[in-house]
């Protein structure tokens, strides 16, 4: 599991905290134990591998941590881990239908909305933050299109949004990333939103790469920008976004495509997987529990 994780075979933060979760689960099903203790010690010797995978998302932690909070006090460890991890699925996708609505409800009517990555259900339990948004705005009359970005260098927005959206009858259409401030300029776009793999308490946002750009030409051209993440992305132990670790990737990303050389060999490239956007440059947070202001008093009224 920690390496379906870290080799993104699973991905989206909260995907990957209810794999995490069953990671856990697989621990406990792959090695003998004859006592709470040893079963408590397969866990904790489980969890190493499993928050090494992917640093930044934050879902991954908070994942593993309720496991290990579950199985602390419980008769039957084992059972205990799989019911949680199963609480953790379940969760997530009905904390996914109220984001949905909470930010469908923020887009004006037929509005056309620019997405980067993929936050559906691809990448959550199974209906999506950024793309739940979009659907039930698509649903309630509130989208009319959806411009995709490609989002480099792993194009998840071309190979898994491009695809929900197909699967979902949502018109849309497919952009290279460099193309975002064109339309924007052009004013072919009325709204941003994305996911977020961490929040910070102050409002600093970590998603994939090329998210802090939007934010920054939508700030220039008047647009709103919102970010869609349940509670669980939300990192209560870290304020600045220069606190929050960065993973880097392989620069075989970048360097290839669909494992072909793009580049000559022996170039160099650099390859982080996330950037932070400033509370300064978010219109909103979506949650569950609601649509907040990203500052440190959103903390306050989120928990």
């Amino acid at each position: 599991m920690a390496d379906a994780i870290r080799e993104m075979v699973v991905r989206g933060a909260p995907a990957i905290g209810i794999a995490a979760a069953f990671g856990m689960a697989l621990a406990l099903r792959e090695k003998e134990f004859h006592s709470r203790e040893e079963a408590l010690k397969i866990l904790k010797e489980a969890r190493a591998p499993l928050e090494a995978s992917r640093p930044t998302a934050i879902n991954l932690f908070w994942a593993i941590e309720r496991v290990v909070t579950a199985a602390a006090s419980a008769a039957d460890v084992g059972d205990a881990v799989v019911k949680e991890a199963f609480r953790i699925w379940e969760e997530d996708q009905q904390q996914n239908l109220r984001i949905g609505e909470n930010g469908g409800r923020l887009l004006k009517r037929k509005s056309r909305v620019l997405t980067h990555c993929n936050a559906g259900a691809l990448a959550t339990g199974g209906y999506g933050t950024a793309l739940g948004v979009i659907r039930w705005g698509y649903a309630n009359g509130r989208v009319s299109r959806v411009w995709v970005d490609e989002t480099l260098p792993l194009l998840q927005g071309a190979r898994l949004t491009a695809w929900e959206m197909v699967k979902e009858g949502i018109p849309h259409t497919l952009i290279t990333d460099s193309m975002a401030g064109w339309l924007m300029q052009n004013r072919q776009v009325d709204a941003i939103v994305v996911g977020a793999d961490r929040v910070t308490r102050k409002g600093y946002v970590a998603n994939k790469i090329g998210t802090y750009s939007l934010a920054v030409l939508a700030r220039h051209h008047g647009l709103p920008f919102y970010v869609a993440a349940p509670t669980s992305t939300m990192d209560w132990n870290t304020e600045e976004g220069d606190q929050i670790p960065i993973e880097e990737r392989d620069e075989g990303e970048v360097s290839h495509c669909g494992g072909n050389p793009t580049a000559p060999p022996d170039t160099p490239a650099h390859n982080p997987a996330f950037d932070v956007t400033p509370p300064e440059l978010i219109t909103a947070i979506v949650t569950e529990k609601g649509v907040f202001n990203p500052s440190d008093s959103m903390i306050k009224e989120m928990k």
